[in-house]
């Protein structure tokens, strides 16, 4: 999906449900049937009950490559940090990814942990640290905002003294880490898996967050959809 903004309004805000409702029924007469389907059984599966945090990723493919990975597994919401390395997650690994994941882009560490607190999310560095966790036994009870590092220096010394917990992946090898595509889509299964299964936790989107996500979906499946889609809104 398109570049949103931290905190930003949807466009859709000033609906009722049942308004949004109409507003993809009349959007969805623009695109097939069986893109309209992947919608409808996809959207119920996408989570921002686990979130991803990146900072100052420098390699396009590894961008993409996590971006990809926060689809396959129904992750909505990835947070960017371009404080030194601008965020391109363009090219064939994403394959279109960007498309249906929405990413948020910030100047600084600090800015994306304050947002990310007022929400109610533990940000979780992953790091190996004398107070870590295992990412098989990560409390993931409430929202979780897993952070990610460049990739040859990791997180910043600001990254981890605002974590609220740490966690790493068990390794059983010689090399002392794994890229930053791999180490994601890992912590991504375990914890999507475990959040899935675990039937205490609600960390499905409500219907009006439904319906606002399948909407910006919608403007990705319209040619010039923002326009299209603010005009039916006009004709409401």
């Amino acid at each position: 999906m398109p570049e949103r903004q931290p905190n930003s309004p949807s466009p859709f805000a000033g609906l009722t449900i049942d308004q949004k409702a109409a507003l993809y029924e009349r959007a969805a007469n623009l695109f097939s049937e069986n893109k309209r389907s992947l919608f409808d059984r996809l959207a119920p599966l996408r989570t921002r009950h686990i979130s991803v945090v990146l900072e100052d990723i420098y390699q396009s493919h590894n961008a993409a490559a996590v971006l990809r990975s926060c689809d396959c597994f129904g992750v909505q919401d990835v947070h960017v940090v371009e404080a030194n390395n601008p965020f391109n997650p363009a090219g064939d690994v994403a394959v279109g990814s960007a498309k249906w994941v929405d990413y948020y882009r910030y100047p600084s560490i600090q800015e994306v942990y304050k947002n990310l607190h007022a929400k109610g999310y533990c940000i979780v560095a992953t790091l190996p640290h004398e107070n870590d966790t295992m990412i098989g036994d990560l409390d993931i009870s409430q929202p979780t905002a897993l952070v990610f590092g460049t990739e040859l220096t990791g997180l910043t010394p600001e990254a981890i003294a605002g974590a609220d917990a740490y966690v790493k992946i068990p390794m059983y090898g010689f090399t002392e880490s794994f890229n930053i595509s791999v180490c994601a889509a890992l912590s991504l299964f375990s914890l999507t898996e475990r959040m899935r299964r675990d039937q205490t936790l609600n960390w499905q989107l409500t219907d009006d967050a439904l319906l606002d996500l399948k909407l910006h979906w919608a403007m990705q499946a319209i040619r010039d959809g923002e326009k299209v889609i603010q005009n039916l809104m006009n004709n409401m």
